[in-house]
Order: structure tokens, then C-alpha cells, then sequence
């Protein structure tokens, strides 16, 4: 009886009961686009930064990445392989013989990092062949090197020219090889573009003295929301002497910006609530000073103060869930569209997001956990305000009420 006298008296007066959904309805559909948004820029940056060249997570000898020299290398067993493949969320597993050397091509000499990669996988983690923009791509065992295009500009060398490598090998003999280039590559990261170079990892091995070593074995996996699971899982099944890190250890920099980003987010959904409740709000008032005269000779007449402030709680709750779920039914389009078809940025912006490797766009996700939540804070909010005109009915009074 409540319930269907509650419904009766929202559509009584059609048009209020419409603007006050349409207030509700705009606040879920407002607050869902910003969090997507929020979520899918955060997202895209990970994305960028893990396939720019760290990968999700890395595997080292313990203590490597304190000093990366390659008395810190570990042996690539199939022991190790068969541990990393255990892992459900595992998408490639890339292992790296990386050293810094002098290259020289004539007289130029310049300091550089030398990575030797098995290229199929390196290729599933980074998109290594991508990146390419002259020459040819590396082969399992190819002989030849891949350089960076800042670094082959500065050496003056083009694809066929012949380098000098010489470093320290793994027992501390020097390590010298000659290496024809076979490829050029472009990174947007002007640090990597400077001073790259890429051998097979057989070559590499060789070069060092080093067979079958490796320095690192990055990882990337399906899930974000799964990176410490998997670290955490990895470790467990990991013998003691290996250390694993993520992109998130790795890069800490990387994180702050978007602890920084958030905080700053949190204060703009902040304000954005607290637009949204002056709107619940304003619509609130305006439905209770409209039925002040009825409330009033309701009372006058012998109804109970407290029945007619649970009808008129039933009422708001009917009209705020009503309200969330058609700015649920908005804002679902609204984010497909804008993650399909991301904000794409241009001029100098776009360019200086190019130079650094990343996509010049501003993308959102259908993350379910978004609607459900954004839908839920506005429901709350909307019950919470919907208090106010029942404890100003409860201290109503009738003669005065119906007078206005």
C-alpha cells in the first residue's frame, strides 16, 4: 500500500518528479565520465611506460638493480622458464643481456647500452619491430645490431656501416667485437633514441663471454589490477636468490605522478559532489516547499506525522534509484564512445607526447567497477539528502503550512 502510494504521488506532478531524476541522473552520468576518464589516462600511461622497455616486472639476480654490472647476470636455465610459465597472467617472458660499452664507428666514440634480446619475444613484450624505421629486423641468431636512430646520427653511420663494440666481459677480460648494422630504430624516449644498441642474445653471449647468462627477464602480463598478485606469486615459486621487481619499483617516478594526478582528481570529484548535492538538494526543497500545503492538511486530517515522512522516504528513494539508473543507462554509450573513440590531442601537445613514445590521446574505460561505484556514492548521497524533508515534515506545523 506505501509503495504503490509512493508511485502514485511521484507522477502526480510529472515534471517535478522528471527534473529531479534528470538532476540525479546528470550527477551519475558527470561523475562516471570523470572517474573513466581519470582511470583510462592512468591506464594508457602504464601501458606506455611498461611497453616502452621495463615490461610489467623484471626477474635479477639479487642485487643487480642496485648495480647493474654483469658480475650480477644469472644463469637461463629451463628450470627458471618452466617457474615464469607457471604464471596465469603471463603474456611473454623476454630475456636481456644488457651492458654499457663504448661504440665506435671512425673517430666517434660514444658511451652506450648494449641489450642482446631473443627477438621473438622482446618483439611480444615492446613491439620492438615497430620500432624499426630502417634496415632489417633481428633474427634468432643474426650477427647483426640494431641502433637506435639519436645514436647512429651521432656516430655519423647509416645501415651496412660497420661498429666497434668494447666493454668488459662477464670473467673481466675485455670484450671487443665488430658488428655490421643491420637496423635503425626510433624511440620516443630521447634518453633510449641516444644510445641504444640491440645484438641477438646469442651474439651478445658470445661478444661477452657470457653463455647463457642473462641479466634480466622482464614480464608482461594481461592484467594490470594483477601486477602484485603475480610479483607476490612469483616470489613465492622463485628460488631466494632471484629478486623481482615491478615497474612500479623500478620507476617510482612514474608513481608519484600519478599519486599526485589522483590526489588532484579526488579534489575535483570532491567539488564535483558537492555541485551535485546542491542539486539533489535544490530539487529536494522545491518538492517539499510545493507540497507543503498538502503535508499540512494530511496531518490536520488525523494522518500520523511519522506515515507520511516513511511515504515520503519511499518517494525519494524511488526517485533517486530511478535517477542512478537512468544516469547509468546515459553514461554507459557515453564511455564505450569516448574509449573507442578516445580525445585525441593536437599541436604542441601532441607533439611532445609523441617525442616520449605515448599515444596524443585522452582514452576512458568501461571498467564495471566505475558505474558501480559512482552510481553508488550519488545513491547515497541522494538518501542522505532526502532526510531533510523528512525531519522538517516530523517538525511541521499543519496550521501554518496551510496557510502558505
Amino acid at each position: 500500500m506505501l509503495l504503490t502510494l509512493a508511485w502514485r504521488n511521484i507522477w502526480r506532478n510529472r515534471n517535478r518528479s522528471l527534473i529531479t531524476m534528470a538532476s540525479i541522473a546528470s550527477a551519475v552520468l558527470l561523475a562516471v565520465l570523470t572517474a573513466a576518464l581519470q582511470k583510462g589516462v592512468f591506464d594508457n600511461l602504464i601501458h606506455n611506460v611498461v611497453s616502452l622497455y621495463t615490461g610489467h616486472m623484471q626477474i635479477h639476480e639479487k642485487g643487480y638493480w642496485d648495480e647493474q654490472i654483469l658480475d650480477n647476470a644469472f644463469l637461463m636455465n629451463d628450470t627458471l622458464e618452466q617457474q615464469v610459465n607457471q604464471l596465469e597472467e603471463l603474456i611473454a617472458a623476454a630475456p636481456r643481456l644488457e651492458t654499457f660499452s663504448l661504440i665506435s664507428s671512425g673517430e666517434k666514440t660514444k658511451g652506450a647500452l648494449v641489450i642482446g634480446v631473443a627477438p621473438e619475444a622482446e618483439n611480444r613484450l615492446t613491439n620492438l619491430q615497430g620500432k624499426l624505421v630502417k634496415g632489417d629486423f633481428l633474427k634468432e641468431n643474426d650477427k647483426n645490431a640494431l641502433l637506435a636512430e639519436g645514436l647512429a646520427e651521432k656516430l655519423k653511420v647509416v645501415v651496412g656501416d660497420t661498429i666497434v663494440l668494447l666493454a668488459q666481459g662477464f670473467y673481466g677480460s675485455t670484450a671487443a667485437g665488430k658488428f655490421a648494422i643491420g637496423g635503425l630504430l626510433h624511440f620516443g624516449s630521447p634518453e633510449l633514441n641516444g644510445q641504444v644498441v640491440y645484438l641477438s642474445l646469442p651474439t651478445a653471449q658470445t661478444w661477452l663471454d657470457a653463455p647463457g647468462m642473462a641479466t634480466t627477464l622482464a614480464l608482461t602480463i594481461r592484467n594490470d589490477d594483477a601486477l602484485h598478485q603475480t610479483a607476490a606469486d612469483l616470489k613465492n615459486i622463485l628460488p631466494a636468490h632471484y629478486e623481482v621487481l615491478t615497474w612500479e619499483d623500478m620507476m617510482p617516478e612514474i608513481v608519484q605522478h600519478i599519486k599526485t594526478d589522483t590526489v588532484g582528481m579526488y579534489i575535483m570529484i570532491g567539488v564535483l559532489y558537492l555541485i551535485i548535492a546542491f542539486g539533489i538538494f535544490s530539487t529536494l526543497l522545491m518538492m517539499l516547499a510545493e507540497r507543503q500545503r498538502e503535508f499540512g492538511m494530511l496531518v490536520s486530517l488525523g494522518m500520523q506525522k511519522f506515515k507520511i515522512a516513511r511515504m515520503l522516504l519511499v518517494e525519494s528513494v524511488l526517485l533517486t534509484l530511478f535517477g542512478c539508473l537512468a544516469g547509468v543507462a546515459l553514461s554507459l554509450p557515453a564511455t564505450w564512445y569516448l574509449t573507442v573513440h578516445p580525445i585525441k590531442f593536437t599541436g604542441e601537445l601532441a607533439k611532445v607526447y609523441e617525442q616520449f613514445g605515448f599515444e596524443a590521446i585522452f582514452p576512458a574505460t568501461m571498467d564495471p567497477a566505475i558505474f558501480i561505484n559512482q552510481t553508488l556514492v550519488v545513491l547515497v548521497l541522494g538518501l542522505v539528502l532526502s532526510m531533510y524533508p523528512v525531519l522538517k515534515l516530523l517538525k511541521l506545523d499543519p496550521v501554518a503550512a496551510m496557510r502558505r
